[in-house]
């Protein structure tokens, strides 16, 4: 199985918690690339069986080259149909608009049949970082990656 990391960062926060996703992932068993936006096409989503997107939060919203590359996957819709699909989001402060950052990357993977999983305790649609990655946040990417793989080795074996 392969995962993908995929992010948005201009002040380095997106970037440092994608890249505390990849490590987990891959010291979990899952092989997995981590590309900012500007490297990867929407179509390279079809090589995988996990995809995780994070975008900082601008006007409570996803950044516009994530929501480009959301919007360059309709040209293959439905084709995503049953991969794992997360989401991760930073913000300035702590009414930023993280979670309908989340939600909004969220929305896209659904609508693509992409199989989501939240989570009961800490940030509960995908981990956020508040101004920086702190601990919680930390504890929280690493989360996401761990639980993210165990959904992704239950799909595949259900197939």
């Amino acid at each position: 199985m392969k995962a993908v990391v995929v992010y948005y960062s201009r002040g380095g926060t997106t970037k440092k918690m994608a890249e505390i996703i990849h490590q987990e992932l891959n010291d979990n068993g899952i092989e997995s690339d981590i590309f900012s936006v500007s490297e990867i096409t929407a179509k390279a989503f079809l090589d995988y069986d996990g995809i995780v997107i994070g975008s900082p939060t601008y006007y409570g919203t996803l950044a516009a080259p994530v929501k480009a590359l959301l919007d360059e996957s309709v040209s293959f819709h439905g084709k995503l149909d049953g991969k794992v699909g997360a989401a991760f989001s930073s913000a300035a402060n702590i009414a930023g608009g993280n979670e309908t950052t989340v939600l909004s990357i969220l929305q896209a993977m659904l609508i693509h049949g992409i199989i989501v999983q939240g989570d009961f305790k800490g940030d509960h649609y995908g981990p956020v970082a508040v101004g920086s990655v702190d601990k919680r946040c930390e504890e929280n990417c690493m989360r996401l990656a761990q639980r993210f793989v165990k959904l992704l080795n239950r799909v595949a074996g259900s197939k």
